[in-house]
This record gives C-alpha cells, sequence and structure tokens, in this order.
C-alpha cells in the first residue's frame, strides 16, 4: 500500500517553520505497513495544491494533507479541496460543539469565522478534532484515499493516532512490518558494510539492511514485510544477532535511541554515576546528557572549563601540566577527569579539550585536534582525535567520541 504526504504552507516554503509532521506521518504509516512514496511541500496557491493532488494520485493509494485548514484567508485547503471533488460544505455538529467549548473556556467571543471552522466537504466523513477547532476529513473517490488534517503538529497527531491509522488498517488488508535496528559507534560506513558483507549478501528479498550514518556513528536498520508478525520478528532477529556476533566491539544498543541515552540507561542499571569536564564542547555534552528525562539519576553535572584558571581551580589540573603540556593534551585531560570524578564524587567522568577553531591552531596542534579521557573505576583511558576545520561538526564529532570512549569503557569495566 502506497502513501503520499503533502504538506501546505508558505511557512514551510520559507523556512519559517520546519516540516516535523511530515517525518512523524511517514513513521507512523510505515509501523502500519503503509510506505511513502513521496513527501511534497507546497504554497499556500491554488493551483499549486491541485497540481500537488493530481501528481499525487497518479503515484499513491492514500494521499495525507496537512496545512492549510485555520479561519484566516490564506487558508484554502477546505475550498481547494472543494473544487477538487466538486463537492460543497455542511456543517459538522460534532465539531461545532468542540469550537464552542474551546472558545468557552478561554471565555473568548465566537466570532462567525470561528463557528466556520466546523464546515466539512459534504462527501466526507468528519475526523472529529478534539484538541482543536479545524476538524481532519476522510474522503474516498476514484478508488483512492484523501486525508486531510490541520497542520498543527499536537492536533494532527492525535488525528492520526487516534483516527486515522485504525481507520486505514480497517480499510486496507496491510502487511506486517518489523524494523531492528543496531547502533554502532566507533566504526565508518565502509569499514562496517565490508564487516558484516556475507550476512547482508545473504539476505532474503523480503528484508532490507539500510546504513544511516551520523558524525560518528552508523545505525544499521534491519526491516522486513511479511503475512506472519511472529515469524518475521524471529526471521530479522537472527539475521541481527549475526551481524552483531561480527561487530560487537562497536555495538552501543539493539534499540532505535540516542548514544547518550543508550548510555544513560545502561549506567542507571548498574547504579553508576557519571561527571564531565568540557572545554571544547562548551558544555554540549552535558546538553546532551540532560535533554533526555531521568537523566539526574545518572549525571551529576560538570564544568565547563574554559579557560585555564578554571581547569585549576575547577578541576585541580596542576599549572605545571598546563605549561608544560597545554591545555590540549593527554595529561591535561587526564586531570581534568581525574579532578571532575573526585571533586563531584562519581563514579566515572569524561573529559574534552581540544581546538575547534576556526583559529587557534598550530603546526603542532592543528584545528580538529582534541583530546578526549575517560576516568572510571579502576584506569583512566584517553585518546587524540584529529577531526576538520569546521567548529560546530569539531564539537559534535567530540562529543560523540567522547561519549563512545565512555562506553568503551563501560561494556570493559562492567562486563
Amino acid at each position: 500500500m502506497i502513501a503520499e504526504i503533502i504538506t501546505i504552507g508558505d511557512e514551510i516554503l520559507i523556512g519559517q517553520i520546519v516540516d516535523t509532521n511530515s517525518a512523524w506521518m511517514a513513521q507512523k504509516l510505515n509501523l502500519a505497513g503503509i510506505r511513502v512514496k513521496q513527501i511534497s511541500s507546497v504554497s499556500d496557491d491554488r493551483q499549486h495544491i491541485l497540481d500537488a493532488l493530481d501528481q499525487a494520485a497518479q503515484r499513491a493509494e492514500i494521499i495525507l494533507i496537512t496545512g492549510g485548514l485555520g479561519p484566516t484567508k490564506d487558508d484554502i485547503t477546505k475550498k481547494t479541496l472543494a473544487g477538487y471533488f466538486g463537492c460543497g460544505f455542511r456543517t459538522d455538529y460534532d465539531q461545532l460543539e468542540v469550537v464552542k467549548r474551546i472558545f468557552s473556556r478561554y471565555k473568548a467571543p465566537l466570532l462567525d469565522i470561528n463557528i466556520k471552522q466546523a464546515e466539512v466537504l459534504d462527501n466526507c466523513i468528519t475526523l472529529v478534532n478534539t484538541n482543536g477547532t479545524a476538524p481532519g476529513m476522510w474522503i474516498s473517490h476514484e478508488g483512492k484515499v484523501y486525508v486531510s488534517m490541520p497542520g498543527v503538529p499536537f492536533e494532527m497527531m492525535y488525528l492520526m493516532e487516534d483516527l486515522v491509522i485504525p481507520k486505514l488498517q480497517e480499510t486496507f488488508s496491510l502487511p506486517k512490518i518489523y524494523h531492528h535496528t543496531i547502533l554502532t559507534a566507533g566504526i565508518g560506513e565502509s569499514m562496517l558494510a565490508e564487516r558484516i558483507e556475507s550476512v547482508e549478501d545473504s539476505l532474503p528479498q523480503h528484508i532490507k539492511l539500510a546504513y544511516l550514518p551520523k558524525l560518528g556513528m552508523v545505525r544499521l536498520r534491519l526491516s522486513g514485510t511479511g503475512s506472519d508478525s511472529e515469524l518475521l520478528k524471529n526471521e530479522i532477529n537472527d539475521y541481527a544477532k549475526r551481524i552483531i556476533r561480527l561487530i560487537a566491539e562497536f555495538v552501543i544498543a539493539e534499540i532505535d535511541i540516542a548514544l547518550e541515552k543508550a548510555i544513560l540507561d545502561f549506567m542507571e542499571s548498574k547504579g553508576l554515576s557519571l561527571s564531565a569536564a568540557e572545554s571544547c564542547t562548551g558544555g554540549y555534552i552535558s546538553h546532551l546528557l540532560t535533554q533526555h528525562a531521568g537523566s539526574s539519576k545518572v549525571f551529576k553535572g560538570g564544568a565547563v572549563s574554559y579557560s585555564n584558571d578554571l581547569k585549576i581551580s575547577m578541576l585541580g589540573v596542576s599549572d605545571q601540566t598546563l605549561i608544560n603540556y597545554g591545555a590540549v593534551s593527554e595529561q591535561t585531560v587526564i586531570e581534568m577527569a581525574d579532578g571532575a570524578k573526585k571533586n563531584y564524587n562519581s563514579d566515572y567522568s569524561l573529559s574534552v579539550s581540544g581546538i575547534a577553531g576556526p583559529g587557534g591552531g598550530s603546526e603542532e596542534k592543528p584545528v580538529g585536534t582534541v583530546w578526549i579521557a575517560v576516568a572510571g573505576k579502576t584506569k583512566t583511558i584517553s585518546k587524540r582525535f584529529s577531526f576538520g576545520n569546521k567548529r560546530a561538526q569539531n564539537i559534535e564529532r567530540a562529543a560523540i567520541s567522547a561519549l563512545t570512549l565512555l562506553f568503551k569503557l563501560l561494556k570493559e569495566e562492567q562486563a
């Protein structure tokens, strides 16, 4: 079953907002066994919308539309759809009651344009939006299903999960689909491909392997379709085990999860705590960790010691070490990590010091030079990295490399 997603709104095309709706919808559709053929963003222009609908109908059986259902004159989706299907409007009284409740709750006057929000195409099945004033609409037309939903993300999400996906599953006989994700770090995409080539070559036609690289990490995603969900799951899990045996030292988790979240979960399960001492990453590692709910169970905090004075006063780095070796050195990051572990009373700590760029490099220590250390239960390990000359990428690479080095020591000491 093939679907297409059309998002409507000038604000998307000028970059004023990011189209997160399409990515979220595509994930949900994929899990339901529906493949997304294409995603299009179109302007608030009648002809542009009509052309997009015509083209989508040639490629897909299901066309999902978001946006352009507001009460203002620039929101033209509903009128355009009426013209496309050659139909008129009717008032949906269930949606009208929702509109009235919303305005009553906020003690706001109910204007005519607000009442018109409850109007739907007279050939549609209304998808009542209990979280907003614009209803969704399900239209069956010439063997195709069209679903129009508001562009406000949380309104669209509720409609998709509560009404649209269940109705699609009732309407169509959908295949079973299963994904198994393996998160790896510390190995490049090409090296991974070489390591697991024998397994990849043995995959049957209904199971696909995708490489999803990001700075310092590669996600391997095994995906399959079939009629028996349990059989499919067991088959894919078997191939996943074969892959993991070949790359075990680089595997972080067998779930689609962020690297730092995998580390937090692992450390929490072992009752371990963590602190950080950051220089060139400027608190980015701490941000990655603390963006996850419950991170305080593991992460105690740390220091952003950009200056040498703070490396000395906050972390106990020797001034002689800084004089003899410099801030970007193995000796300094080891003392930073050991100092953070001691001062913040944590089981593990990591430290980073480097030259993010674009200036500040030398022949001995060019831009992109980063030293990382991790202090653990039994020892402190360190490693030098040579990245590029892009500041933002160097900061991100340093953070991911530090977390990868931490996980390596955790696996070694907590095995």
